[in-house]
């Protein structure tokens, strides 16, 4: 396993790390998590070098944390560290803090945290995290012994990054969203850059954007890989573009069957800062243009937007959608993804139910014209 620095801290982290955010379920219920399937995963990952697992208190509605907890049983708590994160957008008072924080103790079944971020942050929940005063909060919490070390995810714009970063002196690390087509996205490569200059640890979420980066691209895409010297998948010219940059402290992966693990496993194996030759990010360069032509939608499958009042599945419509825009061309093989789409979706969970009530777009951290894009699903795929 390729392992690298960890911002300011003497140890060093797997250049992969395991996120727990998509994990295998039982039926379609992402509440019903395959512990026995997961642990596995996450076990194999960790006797390969793993030692970096993420998780948060609303993944798979809690059970993402349940799973670790057990994952991490015995000697594996030794060798990988426990990321988990307190869900701002859901605190009402101080109170909660301790009420949920408990919680995740007890759920993942230890006495410590060895990295704790605030979950999502944007301008708006980082003023909730100011008017509460949350991270005095956390120190508590870290003299406690109950956490290690404070960070925080994020989902806004670049300014909005520095002034989170500039705010407290005291941050660990950081993670972003950041991907080959979200290099100017949100903190995007100026915010990688600022947060590794002020000696944050950056973790990095969605290098597959949701795996759409990890399926086979468009074929005029599939031409620009030709003409690399190395043969690679389509996931793996995604991960070795972000482990090439140097600022980079982890990639997560939110692996949810074992040839995923092994694949990106051996991804990591090769992987380095400063490995990839100009010809070769010349080509990645090409394919996010392509891509954006091709009508590429940013839906990360992250699922926060599986609350629908109408059910719509709007995760899965929204990648029906972006294969049908993106994938493939053509009259038959749209009519295919049609086809596709009316076989996996039941009628009473598409898009032609949404009564553009906005409740999914408040909470989407790509921040997304959701509504407007089950208007085209509608219009494309029904």
């Amino acid at each position: 396993m390729e392992y690298r620095s960890f911002g300011k801290l003497d140890w060093k982290v797997s250049a992969l790390g395991f996120g727990t955010m998509r994990l295998p379920i039982i039926g379609e219920d992402q509440a019903k998590v395959n512990e026995s399937k997961t642990i596995k995963l996450i076990r194999y990952a960790i006797d390969q070098g793993v030692n970096y697992v993420d998780s948060a208190f609303t993944y798979h509605d809690g059970n993402s944390e349940v799973t670790v907890g057990k994952a991490l049983a015995g000697k594996y708590r030794k060798q990988a560290k426990i990321a988990t994160k307190m869900p701002v957008f859901s605190v009402k008072s101080k109170e909660d803090l301790d009420k949920i924080l408990n919680l995740q103790l007890k759920r993942l079944n230890t006495n410590h945290i060895d990295f704790y971020l605030f979950h999502s942050l944007n301008k708006t929940l980082w003023n909730k995290v100011l008017e509460l005063n949350m991270i005095e909060w956390a120190e508590k919490q870290v003299a406690k012994g109950r956490l290690g070390y404070l960070g925080f995810s994020f989902h806004d714009e670049l300014e909005v990054f520095k002034e989170i970063v500039d705010s407290y002196d005291k941050w660990t690390l950081s993670q972003i969203q950041y991907n080959y087509l979200d290099e100017k996205y949100q903190a995007g490569k100026a915010g990688l850059k600022y947060a590794a200059s002020k000696g944050l640890a950056v973790v990095v979420m969605e290098p597959l954007s949701g795996g759409m980066l990890a399926v086979n691209p468009p074929a005029e895409i599939q031409k620009e890989w030709k003409k690399a010297d190395i043969r690679r998948s389509a996931a793996d010219w995604a991960l070795q573009w972000v482990w090439n940059q140097p600022e980079v402290s982890v990639a997560l992966s939110g692996m949810n069957a074992m040839q995923q693990v092994i694949e990106n496993v051996e991804s990591a194996n090769k992987s380095g800062s400063n490995t990839l030759n100009s010809t070769e990010i010349k080509l990645l360069s090409n394919a996010r243009e392509l891509y954006l032509k091709c009508g590429y939608i940013g839906c990360t499958k992250c699922r926060y937007c599986s609350h629908c009042p109408q059910s719509i599945d709007i995760p899965v419509t929204l990648a029906f959608l972006n294969q049908y825009s993106t994938m493939r061309k053509g009259p038959a093989t749209q009519s295919t993804i049609k086809k596709e789409y009316a076989k996996a979706v039941p009628s009473a969970r598409r898009a032609s139910n949404c009564i553009h009530c906005g409740q999914c777009e408040a909470i989407c951290p790509q921040h997304l014209p959701v509504r407007k894009l089950l208007s085209e699903a509608t219009a494309c795929l029904e």
